[in-house]
């Protein structure tokens, strides 16, 4: 059973949920999303909480009730407050910057590599780190994955575009002795 799954999601002031047959809508102030939901999870929306059960013992309902609660709640946060994520460039001579819904990366090619914003995800530069922003948390995480992919870090110097919080595990270089 999912310790997840009981945990009730408490509704914040200005985000409104419409529970349907197939999808469940969440607007808020930040934007709308839209959850897909499944025939073997109910969900109940009582007077600013929402609560999700799994229909009957099935195996497939107990995998489900939890993931459908944790995509619910991170909806309705995402609306409601958003998430950022931050991912920092390291490596001499290597700059960033946005140019409009594009993402600008002088990582180390030759050429300046491109990347185009989504819709509903922005960004900003504050000198070496870039902070994603949006409501989406899934889109999030993939727009900075992508952006991490263009140069990811080596193992060597740490160089390369690498998550805030990422810790880079460092290998000792070559020693430097000849042998005979």
């Amino acid at each position: 059973m999912s310790r997840v799954g009981k945990v009730p999601i408490t509704i914040p002031a200005g985000v409104d949920v419409q529970v349907g047959e197939t999808v469940i809508v969440v607007k808020g102030p930040k934007g709308t999303l839209n959850v897909a939901t499944h025939p073997a999870v109910a969900i109940n929306l009582d007077s600013g909480t929402l609560t999700v059960s799994p229909v009957d013992e099935s195996r497939i309902a107990h995998q489900q009730y939890g993931l459908r609660r944790t995509l619910i709640a991170n909806a309705v946060m995402g609306v409601d407050k958003g998430y950022q994520k931050t991912l920092e460039v390291v490596g001499v001579g290597y700059r960033v910057n946005v140019q409009g819904k594009t993402v600008v990366l002088n990582v180390g090619y030759s050429h300046p590599v491109n990347y185009p914003l989504p819709t509903g995800v922005d960004a900003s530069v504050e000198g070496n780190k870039i902070h994603i922003t949006g409501f989406d948390k899934q889109l999030i995480g993939e727009v900075a994955a992508q952006i991490r992919r263009v140069r990811p870090p080596e193992p060597y110097k740490g160089k390369g575009i690498k998550y805030i919080d990422e810790i880079i595990l460092r290998k000792a270089g070559k020693s430097g002795g000849s042998k005979k």
